[in-house]
């Protein structure tokens, strides 16, 4: 059985991200709103994105994971651009890894 982790680009520019193991299911689903919830009051829904994933708990890791991640990474994703999406990957390790400035007190 296949899974899937999938973005949904919502009417108001949002993005949501989720997975299932029938993604035909699931979008008629979130476009009629009966799965409730952020896309409800946001559609219709278009999906942008779709990764297959070999089981629901790596489905579940993948959706985890880019739910996370910040606008930029998820529009590199939905492109598919893997370079732009590798420089955000490590710009923003390079940013969280970098010494911050000297606290002038501590010196």
């Amino acid at each position: 059985m296949t899974f899937w982790v999938y973005i949904l680009r919502c009417c108001d520019g949002s993005y949501y991200v989720g997975h299932t193991d029938d993604l035909d299911v699931r979008l008629a689903q979130h476009q009629t709103g009966a799965t409730g919830g952020y896309t409800a009051s946001r559609r219709p829904v278009e999906l942008v994105f779709a990764e297959p994933m070999p089981s629901r708990d790596d489905a579940f890791q993948r959706e985890r994971q880019v739910k996370g991640w910040s606008r930029a990474k998820k529009e590199a994703l939905i492109a598919r651009d893997w370079e732009r999406l590798h420089q955000l990957v490590h710009a923003r390790w390079r940013s969280e890894n970098l010494p911050g400035p000297r606290d002038p007190k501590s010196s």
